[in-house]
């Protein structure tokens, strides 16, 4: 039998390795199609993206596939996988649409406005994710995804100089585009929830506690309380203390020392 910390963990874990899942299937397509071409010395940049002209259409799909050498792909797939990972792990629901959208838009812009070039690589869509997972943390406002949105700005922050043409033959149409893409699918998906429960813990600052809540219900079921003030002499007030002592001293001085508590400061009485 599971110990209970175990069961209660088993979940987690499962939830890890799914997410880990599908980014790894498609780094691992993406070194067999380069490996493949290089062993049987396919020329796959003739499918990569080609803007404004017919024969480059199908670029906008198959462009991602396609690297120019192994420090290109390799520099792809790590931030692919997991930057991957996060989006799946932390907005499952939304997760495949936003792939799709960033791969598509990414293509269709680029098709549309980029130099006369073949582009290649799928660096179009890491500038995307990394630019979904950043907005969303910060359009979200809860902890643990603005966590995320920081720790993506730390580990890939430099990727905001590939959207500049400082670079001879890389593609930063393909990243700004990319980044453009990834910021509006997070708008688009604001409103679908993260894979667990929004953070209330500024919401709860402001909320009366149990005990608050449970008066404030009371009070209400009951109406209005009227407190009765009773108008005396200030002569005859007295005070609750003063009054208290005396009695306690009068109920004293009629026990016998045997009975008296030895923790009682009788020395001053």
């Amino acid at each position: 039998m599971q110990a209970p910390d175990q069961a209660a963990s088993d979940p987690q874990r499962r939830r890890i390795l799914t997410a880990a899942f599908m980014p790894g299937v498609a780094v691992l397509v993406l070194w067999m199609v380069h490996l493949l071409a290089g062993a049987y010395g396919w020329d796959l940049a003739r499918f990569g993206l080609w803007p404004r002209h017919a024969e480059g259409l199908p670029g906008i799909v198959l462009a991602p596939f396609i690297h120019g050498d192994l420090e290109h792909l390799f520099n792809n797939s790590v931030p692919l996988f997991v930057l991957g990972w996060c989006l799946v792990y932390f907005y499952p629901r939304a997760a495949g649409r936003v792939v799709l959208g960033i791969w598509l838009l990414t293509g269709l812009w680029v098709w549309i406005s980029a130099r006369g070039d073949r582009h290649i690589g799928a660096s179009g869509v890491v500038y995307g994710l990394a630019a979904f997972l950043f907005v969303s943390g910060v359009l979200r406002r809860q902890r643990a995804l603005m966590a995320i949105a920081l720790l993506v700005a730390f580990l890939y922050g430099g990727l905001i100089w590939g959207v500049l043409p400082i670079v001879p033959g890389m593609s930063w149409e393909s990243h700004l585009w990319g980044g453009l893409a990834g910021l509006a699918m997070a708008i688009v998906y604001r409103k679908v929830p993260p894979a667990f429960l929004p953070d209330r813990t500024a919401e709860a600052l402001d909320e009366p506690d149990g005990g608050e809540a449970a008066e404030a219900h009371e009070g209400a079921a009951e109406g209005p309380r009227i407190r009765i003030v009773y108008q005396a002499d200030p002569g005859d007030e007295v005070d609750d203390e003063e009054l208290r002592w005396k009695r306690e001293l009068a109920r004293r001085t009629e026990l016998d020392d045997r009975h008296t508590d030895s923790t009682w400061p009788t020395d001053g009485l």
